[in-house]
């Protein structure tokens, strides 16, 4: 049975973006967080598939998230306020990067989760991009406290190390690794001890960290007091402001960049967990506190920098009182109430019986009824205010990264990152049934993860996406979520073939039995166009030897005789086919007999002049760190790729542009995670056509 919740206002409300790289322990920690809050009863397992963010059986089998966790809490904090606690537990796998930037698109704080034993890794270093790109606050917090090998201490330097940002840490272990029993508070100086039941008292801190605490304890009052005037001169005076004063400060700076707390925690022994609550909700900011932003029409708002006003914004406050505005920014198909339209509400208010208008469509829908989601648990609420992340099943105008408002609004949500498909495999259905629903299916598999791209242009159904991983889900949905089953091969690489010379040929139609005949003629000059420019029609025809009204059959019969393939099997292309003189009878030429004869002539000169096969050919643009760009060039090169630059890039790494055939690019995406350590990067882009080495080799 559903409970119901209140809103409380967005001043009190907090929506939190745990990521991190795979492994980190993020939704573990969300398990804490939730038991400690008394969310759930018992903290579940990750190894044992009973965790409330992950929860989907792709999820469960392979013991890693696969998509973006929504999970509520109410957490009172130490000044006694209530806060309502919205936890987005994404992925770490880059294949699935893009339930990342769906969380940083709502979320108001990142919490970036770092292991204590494996420390800063190309997952940490990531998503530290895209908090950068996407200008939200962060503070990071150091878990698996309680494991083998870990090092707190380790850790903090790594991340000075690797991340240029100003970390503030506000704790110290007590104990580590097995041992660890409590956590010393940088700012009051006083030791956090945990008993073994989870309830918690302060002490003295211990004296084998005591100096190393009050050594920190003034490095980090310091730095706080330096970004307020009054404060700084008050602390220069020897009047060193309180914990509440310095916290007061600190919230500021994270706000605006300034610090980055770093805290610890241990999700299994609930070491530090409450802690970390009470800090996200005094120190992390409110939906009150950033505007959100959208953006408005070409034409509307401030143009930009050039004059034009293509991308031009406009911000919006979480104002409860204002005009109902919410961004529907995840669509999940449940096989109970059927698509839920998770969003976070920017202004106004929501309530059950609401209409809401899609502000991209017009279409207007009814609000059935509201809920919050923990996992799959749907918690119901009446109403919901600016700042409150809630769901709604049944909206039929909410495709993922929709506006909906009270009225027809000129405002969109912003695109988020684009992430081009990287990886792709052929889809064969199974029977004719599942023939019959996979369109549908898979539409509505891309309205829950739009970083899914679908072709159905050409003879295979081609499904592209971030990674193997990131495919083998959607495949694994399609059969349990639409009932649709498919088999999956490899993408034909699209091969294409042309003549390297002119010829001259005849195409020629004769048929007589009783009645109207077939009589067509043609004399054709077929030869090379430049590459690209795909296909030329050309008539030289004088003294009407063939009708002008027959001239559109010949071209037709040509395109058709090209597109048939040629002696190698793959399309023809970059041909020019010139009409120079044919034949014609009154009574039994024809349409028909002049686009065969055109066919004819067409495959007679591609016999007799010989074709080769075309490969594609892609621009690629691969991002790694410096020290791996000698590894990579090489396998560029290995792959019969062509360098064409290479950039050094303001955060240290490496572009390499190259020319690579696409034929080399079908696994390179998991062979560069492999040779980066899971820190490169790249984009492909369809570029030219170029001769295949050997060029029969690719006959079918």
């Amino acid at each position: 049975m559903a409970t119901t919740s209140t809103s409380t206002g967005p001043a009190t409300t907090r929506n939190v973006a745990l990521v991190g790289h795979s492994g980190s322990g993020k939704t573990t920690l969300a398990e804490a967080f939730l038991h400690r809050a008394g969310a759930i009863p018992r903290p579940g397992s990750v190894a044992e598939g009973t965790t409330v963010c992950d929860h989907e059986p792709e999820e469960v089998a392979r013991g890693i998230s696969v998509s973006l966790g929504v999970a509520h809490l109410d957490w009172r904090a130490p000044d006694g306020v209530t806060h309502q606690v919205t936890l987005l537990d994404t992925p770490g796998s880059p294949d699935f990067a893009g339930s990342v930037d769906a969380a940083l698109a709502v979320a108001d704080l990142a919490v970036v989760v770092v292991s204590a034993v494996d420390g800063v890794q190309s997952g940490t270093e990531e998503v530290w991009r895209r908090c950068d790109e996407a200008g939200i606050p962060r503070l990071v917090v150091v878990s698996q406290e309680d494991r083998a090998r870990a090092s707190f201490r380790t850790v903090l330097g790594a991340l000075r190390g690797a991340l240029d940002a100003p970390f503030v840490p506000l704790e110290l272990p007590l104990g580590e690794e097995q041992s660890l029993h409590g956590v010393a508070d940088v700012l009051t100086e006083r030791a956090r001890e945990y008993d073994g039941d989870g309830r918690t008292h302060e002490e003295d801190v211990p004296a084998d960290v005591r100096d190393e605490e009050h050594a920190l304890h003034d490095e980090v009052v310091e730095e706080i007091v330096t970004h307020d005037d009054d404060q700084l001169e008050a602390y220069l005076a020897g009047d060193e402001p309180g914990a509440a004063d310095l916290e007061r400060t600190l919230a500021h700076e994270v706000l605006t960049g300034e610090a980055v707390p770093v805290l610890l925690a241990s999700a299994v022994t609930g070491v530090g967990v409450d802690r970390v609550l009470d800090l996200v909700c005094e120190l992390g900011p409110s939906p009150a506190d950033r505007a959100a932003v959208v953006a408005l029409p070409d034409g509307a708002g401030s143009a930009g920098a050039d004059g034009s006003p293509s991308g031009a914004t406009t911000e919006v406050a979480a104002d409860p009182s204002g005009d109902a505005l919410v961004h529907v920014f995840r669509t999940v198909v449940d096989p109970f109430v059927g698509q839920v339209s998770v969003f976070k509400v920017l202004s106004g208010s929501v309530a059950t019986g609401d209409r809401l208008v899609s502000t991209a469509t017009g279409a207007e829908d009814r609000v059935h009824g509201l809920f919050r989601l923990r996992g799959r648990e749907h918690v119901a609420v009446d109403r919901v205010v600016a700042g409150d992340v809630a769901a709604v099943a049944k909206l039929s105008a909410a495709a993922t990264g929709t506006l909906l408002a009270g009225r027809r609004m000129p405002v969109a949500a912003r695109d988020l990152p684009s992430r081009a498909p990287v990886y792709a495999l052929a889809l064969r259905p199974v029977s004719q049934s599942d023939d019959d629903k996979l369109s549908a299916a898979l539409t509505r598999l891309r309205a829950e993860d739009p970083t899914l791209h679908v072709d159905l242009a050409g003879s295979q159904a081609v499904l592209g996406g971030l990674g193997d991983t990131h495919l083998a889900v959607a495949v694994e949905r399609l059969e349990r979520s639409f009932g649709v089953r498919v088999t999956t091969e490899p993408v034909q690489v699209a091969y294409r073939e042309t003549v390297t010379r002119a010829v001259e040929v005849e195409g020629k139609v004769k048929k007589q039995s009783g009645g109207h005949g077939q009589f067509a003629v043609v004399q054709l000059r077929v030869s090379p166009l430049p590459r690209g420019d795909g296909f030329e029609f050309v008539s030289s025809v004088v003294g009407g030897s063939v009708p002008r009204q027959y001239l559109p059959a010949v071209e037709r019969g040509a395109r058709e005789a090209m597109e048939s393939g040629g002696p190698h099997g793959y399309p023809v292309v970059d041909l020019r086919v010139e009409v120079l003189d044919g034949k014609a009878h009154s009574v039994d030429s024809s349409d028909m007999a002049f686009r065969t004869a055109g066919g004819v002539g067409v495959r007679e000169a591609l016999a007799a002049a010989g074709t080769v096969v075309l490969e594609p050919v892609s621009a690629v643009s691969v991002t790694v760190p410096s020290d791996a760009q000698g590894d990579v060039m090489g396998d560029l090169s290995a792959r019969r790729g062509h360098i064409t630059a290479t950039d050094s890039l303001p955060d240290g790494r490496v572009r390499v542009d190259a020319l690579v055939p696409e034929a080399e690019l079908t696994r390179y995406v998991l062979d560069l995670r492999s040779i980066t350590g899971g820190r490169g990067s790249f984009t492909a882009t369809p570029d030219r056509y170029e001769v295949l080495p050997g060029g029969v080799g690719a006959s079918r």
